[in-house]
């Protein structure tokens, strides 16, 4: 099933929903990416924290770090699907 999202376009009073979708190779190329950028910030957690810590429980501090900084797949689909949802104005 694809991922999807319904948008408003304003021409009168009252918007107009508008529904956006990803294709599967959309979606695929979405992930892929999400798991590349929270993959690279994971490393610069686990850098800052093994800064930070000084031996202390640097794992714990890493994965802090990175629940406050990563992004998920979620909001990487739904940037997408604004975009396509620009292009059709």
């Amino acid at each position: 099933m694809a991922f999807s999202k319904s948008f408003p376009k304003t021409k009168d009073k009252y918007p107009v929903w508008i529904e956006v979708s990803l294709t599967d190779e959309e979606e695929k190329e979405v992930e892929e990416a999400a798991r590349k950028h929270n993959l690279k910030l994971m490393q610069q957690c686990l850098e800052d924290a093994k800064t930070i810590s000084n031996g202390l429980n640097t794992s714990s501090i890493a994965i802090a770090l990175f629940e406050k900084l990563a992004s998920h797949s979620v909001y990487w689909k739904e940037r997408k699907l604004k975009e396509k949802f620009d292009q059709l104005k």
